[in-house]
């Protein structure tokens, strides 16, 4: 499974190995012993080797996933927004950090636009503005 994720993960970013190894080189900054290499990247996505704990951190953090998702134990599509947005984490939108207050007041739009659509969503009766209907396609009618 890890080989697999590690694949699909490197090709979502249109990364070739060359590419996501000099990435992590620049982004870690390991000592001349630990430096990544296309050739190892290849082997972890093969299944020919297993990456070390620290490199599976590594790449978790730079595609900014969790190593159960690198692993297969989760699947990275399940965020629940609301424990994002009250977790404390520092978020961004576009690269742009949000302040305490950004995170609060989008965490607020959010949660009314949902609440508001649980009662649009309802089986209550639609008021008649809501239910007109103007046909606009024929002028004759519209006199």
């Amino acid at each position: 499974m890890f080989s697999e994720r590690l694949r699909a993960l490197r090709r979502g970013q249109d990364l070739t190995l060359d590419q996501l190894a000099t990435a992590l080189n620049q982004q870690f900054k390991p000592d001349e012993d630990h430096l990544n290499t296309p050739a190892q990247i290849g082997n972890w996505e093969r299944g020919i080797r297993v990456p070390s704990f620290m490199e599976v951190r590594k790449l978790a953090e730079f595609f900014d996933v969790t190593m159960d998702y690198l692993a297969g134990k989760a699947e990275r599509d399940d965020y629940d927004l609301s424990r994002l947005f009250l977790s404390g984490k520092q978020l961004t939108f576009n690269h742009q950090p949000l302040t305490s207050e950004d995170s609060y007041e989008l965490f607020q739009l959010l949660d009314g636009y949902m609440h508001g659509k649980e009662r649009r969503h309802s089986d209550q009766p639609h008021s008649q503005q809501e239910s007109l209907e103007l046909d606009l396609g024929n002028p004759s009618q519209n006199n």
